[in-house]
């Protein structure tokens, strides 16, 4: 969330940054927060008056008892009694303010990078760049959800959404044979890409709870979009990002320790509430997917060439893997709650002749490392010693299932006999066994 003091020193850059984002009512909502936070501070500057009071009055009642001064005792415990029920007021006024401040700046997001286009939708992102040819596809060639029919195990579906909906329900499909290994065929090669880039392997927990939620942002703002286990409280993770960040909350970072870089696989869900339309069919946008997440935390004065070192990361992969794509930059409008800059890959759908994102690179700056509570100890500077908050950032490396979608879509090719059949990216050949789905 963003800094008090920040929105207190800076209310017209804070203006400037939501209006960007197309945040309604932004300057009543920063307002309010300015008001309650200077109600903060002179209800923390009473309590404090009051105590340092409490402890001279302490000493001049020791003093007092010790010379025997009957009635100058009297008057100490008027003034004791007066302060004890000034601290106690203002003690019940923070436990009234603080809670109230912090629920209001849960509300607001991040304020975007400078470099962050203007804009409100999708069609306003920026488009950095693009790679790779254009693929053109032979007559009569199909959708991703037309053509898995007949390649998996005795002429079934290599992913069978049908069977998925019986056992759990739409977007919960079943992967089938080759359908399957390809599945672990891209995990294993997105992994062991980030760990020759430096990242360390962590397999987190794939639930999570309210304080981790709202730690990295999650919560309040996506808490409709999440699968929610009522009796324990706990949620399904939208995505590793989620408790791979929050294995340093609470935490004070040796210096000599960053940057921190991790990676993990990790099953996703989200319920996509109030997604429909064709846009959404098949792999195109699913409950549950696999996803490779990288995650960095960086000291502030090194995290944008961290977050140009991931995006580069990603693209080398979808070079691999033989896909065009391109890079966005999203504006203001389109990007993610918590985020300051966000990149998204896109690869190209042949069969369905549009853009599927696969990848969002974000840097959230220190929106997330506030909530919780992440720190590092400076130790070579005028300020050696304290604490400063580092800068979070985190990308997908990839998301499975539109990345299966272009690959069968774009790689499918008729046989001599006129049938047709899917060919394996080379890269992805020695992970899975085999070069063809036929």
């Amino acid at each position: 969330m963003l800094q008090k003091t920040f929105n207190r020193e800076n209310r017209e850059l804070t203006l400037a940054g939501l209006r960007k984002r197309n945040f309604p009512n932004a300057e009543a909502v920063i307002d309010e927060v300015i008001s309650i936070d200077t109600s903060i501070r002179y209800s923390q500057d009473q309590r404090d008056q009051a105590r340092a009071n409490l402890k001279q009055l302490s000493n001049r009642f020791h003093t007092s008892t010790r010379a025997g001064d009957i009635a100058g005792l009297q008057g100490i415990k008027s003034e004791i009694e007066a302060q004890q029920l000034r601290l106690k007021f203002y003690e019940v006024e923070l436990d009234r303010l603080e809670p109230n401040l912090n629920n209001l700046l849960y509300t607001i997001p991040n304020l975007p990078h400078s470099s962050v286009p203007a804009g409100r939708s999708a069609d306003d992102n920026e488009v950095v760049l693009e790679h790779g040819e254009i693929p053109v596809l032979h007559e009569g060639a199909k959708p991703h959800w037309e053509l898995i029919q007949g390649f998996g195990p005795n002429g079934t579906a290599l992913i069978d959404f049908e069977l998925g909906n019986k056992i759990a329900g739409a977007g919960f499909p079943v992967y089938r044979g080759k359908g399957a290994r390809i599945q672990r065929a891209m995990i294993n090669f997105f992994l062991d890409r980030a760990l020759e880039a430096g990242y360390m392997e962590v397999q987190p927990p794939i639930v999570i709870n309210e304080a981790s939620g709202f730690g990295t942002g999650q919560l309040p703002d996506k808490e409709g979009q999440m699968y929610y286990a009522t009796e324990d409280k706990l949620y399904l993770i939208p995505t590793a990002e989620v408790p791979i960040t929050n294995l340093y909350r609470d935490v004070i970072v040796a210096d000599g320790d960053l940057p921190i870089k991790n990676t993990g696989y990790t099953p996703c869900f989200r319920r996509e509430a109030g997604s429909w339309g064709a846009h959404v069919r098949g792999l195109n946008r699913l409950h549950q997917f696999d996803k490779v997440e990288l995650v960095r935390i960086e000291k502030p004065e090194n995290s944008y060439a961290a977050l140009e070192e991931m995006s580069l990361h990603v693209q080398k992969l979808l070079q691999e893997l033989e896909l065009p794509y391109r890079v966005l930059r999203l504006c203001g409008g389109d990007m993610g709650f918590t985020s300051a800059l966000t990149y998204d890959m896109e690869v190209w759908s042949a069969a369905q002749g549009r853009w599927l994102e696969v990848s969002s690179v974000s840097n959230f700056e220190t929106y997330q490392a506030n909530r919780l509570k992440l720190r590092y100890r400076v130790e070579r500077s005028a300020v050696a010693g304290k604490t400063q908050l580092l800068h979070t950032l985190n990308g997908s490396a990839l998301a499975l299932p539109r990345i299966l979608a272009s690959i069968l879509e774009n790689n499918q090719f008729l046989t001599e006999e006129g049938k047709i059949a899917i060919r394996v990216p080379k890269v992805l050949v020695s992970y899975c066994g085999f070069e063809v789905f036929d």
